[in-house]
Formats: C-alpha cells, sequence, structure tokens
C-alpha cells in the first residue's frame, strides 16, 4: 500500500513516504543502459526516478497510472526536466498492449508493478479509500470511470456483497474494517482482473531475459503473482508420462523473492505487508 508521497506539484517522490523496495525492486530489473522499461504504477513517482537514474541516454522509460491525479504530477515533472527518455500516459494495466504499440514499442526489457493504492489516495478523504477520515465513499483509482463503492452497494444483493468480502477481503491478520475497504476497493476497481491480464500480457511483451517485478501488499495478490510465475516456469506444468519431460516449455524462471528489511518496516508502517517477487523471461521460448 504505497507508491506515493507527500510532494509538490511536479515533483518526484523523495519525501517521508519512500516507494516500498526501491533499491531492490529496481535491483531486479537488472536496467539494461539502453533498454526500455515500463513502470505501471506510476503513483508519485519514486520508482520511475530510480529507473531513470540506472538508463543511460538511449534508454526508455514508460509510465502508466489510472490516477489522473498521479499522471498530472507525472505530466507536471516531465516538462520540468525536459528528459526525453520519459513519458507517462493515462491507462489501466489491461491497456498496456494498446499503450506500448502506441509509442512504438514492441518488446520491453521490464515491467514494474507495485500494486495497491498510494499514499495520496490513502490520505485524501475525498477519495474514499480510508476509514480513518470523512468522505464519499468514492474507491474509484479513476474517479473518471465506473462507478463508486457506494454506487455499487446501493445495487448489490447482500449475495453480492457476501462474495465479494469473502473473496478479496481474506487477510487473517487485518482489523475487520481494513479487511471490508479492502474488499470493496478491490471490487470497485477490478484489481484482480487487471492484474492477470498484465501479467499476461507481460509474457507476451518481454524480450529474452527481460524481468518483471512485482510488489503486492495483501496475500491474494502475491499468491495471484506466485502461482502465475510457478506456472510459467513449468513448475505447475504436466510431464510426459513416459520421458518424464515437461510438456511444456517453461516461459518463465523465478528470481526471487524479497521482504522490507526492518530499517525500512520502522521508517514506513505501510511498507510492512510488503512482497516482491522478480521473474526472468526464458530466451528459447519467445516466439
Amino acid at each position: 500500500m504505497e507508491r506515493g508521497a507527500d510532494m509538490k506539484p511536479g515533483e518526484m517522490t523523495q519525501g517521508l513516504h519512500l516507494p516500498v523496495l526501491l533499491h531492490e525492486a529496481v535491483a531486479g530489473l537488472a536496467i539494461r543502459p539502453d533498454g526500455v522499461y515500463v513502470d505501471g504504477t506510476f503513483g508519485r513517482g519514486g520508482h520511475s526516478r530510480q529507473i531513470l537514474a540506472a538508463l543511460g541516454p538511449e534508454g526508455r522509460l514508460l509510465a502508466l497510472d489510472r490516477d489522473p491525479e498521479a499522471v498530472a504530477a507525472g505530466q507536471a515533472w516531465a516538462r520540468e526536466s525536459a528528459d526525453a527518455r520519459f513519458g507517462i500516459v493515462h491507462a489501466r494495466f489491461s491497456a498496456l498492449d494498446r499503450v506500448l504499440d502506441e509509442h512504438g514499442v514492441g518488446r520491453i526489457d521490464g515491467l514494474l508493478l507495485d500494486l495497491g493504492i498510494s499514499s495520496p489516495q490513502v490520505d485524501d478523504p475525498r477519495r474514499g479509500f480510508s476509514f480513518s477520515g470523512d468522505g464519499p465513499l468514492d474507491m474509484r483509482m479513476d474517479p473518471t470511470e465506473g462507478v463508486s463503492a457506494y454506487e455499487w452497494l446501493m445495487q448489490a444483493t447482500v449475495e453480492q456483497i457476501t462474495e465479494v468480502l469473502k473473496r478479496d477481503g481474506d487477510e487473517r491478520f487485518a482489523f475487520p474494517a481494513t479487511r471490508t475497504f479492502q474488499a470493496l476497493r478491490i471490487h470497485t476497481n477490478d484489481e484482480g482482473g487487471e492484474l492477470a491480464r498484465i501479467l499476461n500480457i507481460a509474457l507476451s511483451r518481454l524480450k529474452p531475459s527481460g524481468r518483471l517485478a512485482v510488489i503486492s501488499f495483501h496475500s491474494n495478490e502475491d499468491r495471484v503473482v506466485k502461482q502465475f510465475i510457478a506456472r510459467h516456469a513449468g513448475r505447475d506444468a504436466e510431464r510426459h508420462p513416459v520421458t518424464g519431460a515437461w510438456l511444456a516449455e517453461p516461459l518463465l524462471k523465478s528470481v526471487g523473492r524479497w521482504l522490507p528489511g526492518e530499517a525500512e518496516q520502522a521508517g514506513n508502517p505501510r511498507a510492512r505487508s510488503a512482497i516482491l517477487r522478480v521473474a526472468e523471461r526464458l530466451p528459447a521460448a519467445v516466439h
């Protein structure tokens, strides 16, 4: 639950709330100086700034975000910095194929996803993401599309609400109100569907040896990422009953899993539940 920080308009994040697992995530991408990278969750630019610092003059970074406020912050920074390597687009995960095509990008060298909600979203009562402040129960990442959590609750049946709370609020150690708000937010933004779509897009768009780095903040999210990597790494694939050979060629290999250290958790309590998983696209399986 962190992608942003307190910042003035146009500034990239370097304030009190540092992006979670910043150095681990960018190191996991194994940045190539002339590579093409995508930050799928710009927030307030903390990870983007670190990626740009690692890129050379020929490198390129394309950022996405569903939140118009995050996109506006990124556009302001782009104008002020005049960094030709950087661009930002207002788009959801499932639009990545279209966005890459529109920007003349074929395959990419790396994709970073920092899931969940950003600090500015949590801390703004107008967005409705937190029960700690008074405000409308909106919860949309993009307030310009879809229906708010309140509108959905007003027309949903008891059975539908129960199903959403059970499916998306299953965090054993979380406060009950936290679980409820989490479930409503995930449903309102179709976060599970969007995650599944961008993982599949990543599989088709990553270059040989390209890296996928995903930071999750709750168990269901991490389970989806973990199972996706395992499935395409061959660990969940079936073997030939006689030869024992894999029936499907592995497409990914797991690079590793990281958790925030004690110092990061102490300095940023929102980092406590974060899990980073990194996978690499296998060259032999690229068609």
